[in-house]
């Protein structure tokens, strides 16, 4: 059987969307899950959209996710260099081998001829296509003899060469996600291989490095869907066999409406990058998931179920069982809607399911790093235990748990006005002689200590345990009172009942 090769090829021209994230996710799930390889190459042709520091943003937000690579620039290989601008000196051979063989040409057109050309078809409500129809009258090698395409080069002349599409020819191809596709050759151009400058276009290097590394998959974006014709006809015209394809489903807008893009993730208050991006023309920063908190882990569950449905309905996944599960048979044609609801779901998730000492100790370090708090990695841990289950990151532990490292220097004016009653002082210095006097301050001997003692007096449980809160808290949030006396331990939660009293009197 041969060997299953697959590879993940951005341009770094920017900042690393997380649909790319996805297809390089789903190449790397085939791969493992077929004992094959996966590769990073950088396809940097295009100099004139190069953006400093992008193929570094890319390397780092792959490496975040867990997506390792077999081979690459940093790990090495049998196939390298792995970056187009360092492999530009094998491209024209194959250039050379399409002109030589008739299936390529050289194209003179200026950009104002072929400006011109677009507007005469506009005229007669035309939509000009460079192809096997108009090549005719253009500037080319097809309409001149071999003197003056001599005469031309020699002169340094502005050149490219373009793919020679064939005429009145129904190209079938196969997709692994899509099945049977037919197109007809007087429908596409005739598109630009290489250009004077010595660098190859995507196309033509694309076509030359899959080969030569021996990709066996291409796994891709929907948007490469259109291209799949003139590759197929690049293999054949170069007499390689053509590796299998698969296109994956576009992410889609949360409204379902058009592709998901940066506009949306500002518009709507979610990233829409892995990692945050500073632009470095602009200075522009766009958020990213690691930053916002979220764990990679829950980033690439979410990202693995866009598009691709296991079967099943299990929904939280490690990269193992990813693995083991996934299949391009599963992978659906339609596009799929991003849910920032949902992503915050999956970060709950693995929030609350992660040891309490890990996130007692992440805890405790965002504390220590943002709010300069002086406490230990126990008792941080025992307040995350406590209120994980109401929060989707560990950085909103805080809101919710604030009153454990501080004591009220205030309380809220409207619960002050709702929950503190007139024989509220009362009910509250009877408490704390109460609770001066036990032995065992656990949450258990507290509950029924409070239990008893209003049962007792016959007092309102709500309009005791609501001042009560007050005193503790400052406001009415917060989880189980008896818990929040518990660890807040007995001479602490005294002064504050303490202190309360005399505040609001």
């Amino acid at each position: 059987m041969k060997e299953i090769r697959v590879r993940f090829a951005p341009s770094p021209t920017g900042p690393l969307h997380i649909g790319g994230v996805r297809t390089a996710l789903y190449n790397y799930l085939f791969a493992k899950k077929n004992n094959g390889k996966i590769i990073l190459r950088i396809e940097d042709t295009d100099q004139t959209r190069f953006v400093p520091g992008a193929e570094h943003y890319i390397v780092e937000s792959l490496d975040w996710c867990g997506i390792r690579f077999d081979e690459s620039d940093l790990v090495g290989g049998a196939f390298g260099p792995y970056r187009q601008s360092d492999r530009k000196t094998m491209y024209k051979q194959y250039c050379d081998l399409l002109l030589a063989n008739g299936n390529a040409y050289y194209a003179f057109d200026t950009v104002e001829e072929l400006d011109a050309a677009r507007k005469d078809c506009e005229q007669h409500k035309k939509i000009f296509i460079y192809n096997s129809e108009s090549r005719k009258t253009l500037r080319n090698s097809l309409n001149m003899s071999v003197e003056e395409v001599d005469s031309r080069l020699k002169k340094g002349e502005p050149f490219v060469v373009r793919f020679c599409i064939p005429e009145n020819t129904e190209i079938e191809m196969t997709d692994l996600i899509r099945g049977n596709i037919k197109v007809h050759s007087n429908t596409l151009d005739d598109k630009v291989l290489f250009k004077s400058d010595g660098m190859p276009t995507y196309h033509l290097a694309n076509i030359v490095d899959d080969h030569l590394m021996k990709i066996s998959h291409v796994i891709r974006g929907e948007e490469w869907l259109p291209s799949m014709p003139l590759h197929i006809l690049l293999y054949k015209a170069l007499g390689w066999e053509a590796p299998n394809f698969a296109h994956l489903p576009l992410l889609l807008k949360p409204d379902g409406n058009g592709k998901l893009s940066k506009r949306d993730g500002d518009r709507l208050g979610f990233p829409v990058f892995p990692l945050q991006w500073t632009d470095p023309a602009t200075g522009l920063v766009s958020s990213g998931y690691r930053e916002s908190g979220y764990y990679p882990e829950a980033f690439v569950n979410m990202l693995a179920l866009l598009g691709w449905n296991p079967g099943t309905d299990q929904e939280l996944f490690s990269m193992d069982e990813l693995i083991e599960a996934f299949s391009l048979e599963r992978v659906g044609k339609s596009g799929a809607k991003f849910d920032h609801e949902k992503t915050k779901w999956f970060n709950h998730q693995y929030l609350i399911r992660k040891p309490e000492n890990e996130l007692g100790k992440e805890y405790f370090e965002w504390l220590s790093l943002n709010k300069k708090v002086s406490t230990t990695v126990e008792f941080a841990t025992k307040v995350a235990a406590l209120i994980k289950e109401r929060v989707n990151f560990v950085h909103e532990l805080w809101n919710e748990s604030f009153f454990f490292f501080e004591p009220p220097v205030s309380y809220d004016e409207q619960v002050v006005k709702k929950r503190w009653k007139e024989n509220s002082a009362e009910q509250m210095r009877e408490l704390t002689k109460l609770l001066s006097e036990m032995h065992d301050f656990s949450s258990e001997k507290i509950d029924a200590l409070l239990h008893d003692w209003m049962n007792e007096k016959t007092y309102s449980m709500g309009a005791v345990m609501n001042a009560l809160r007050l005193l503790l808290v400052g406001t009415s949030k917060g989880p189980h009172l008896a818990a929040i006396m518990m660890l807040l331990g007995k001479q602490e939660t005294i002064k504050r009942i303490e202190i309360g009293i005399e505040t609001l009197k």
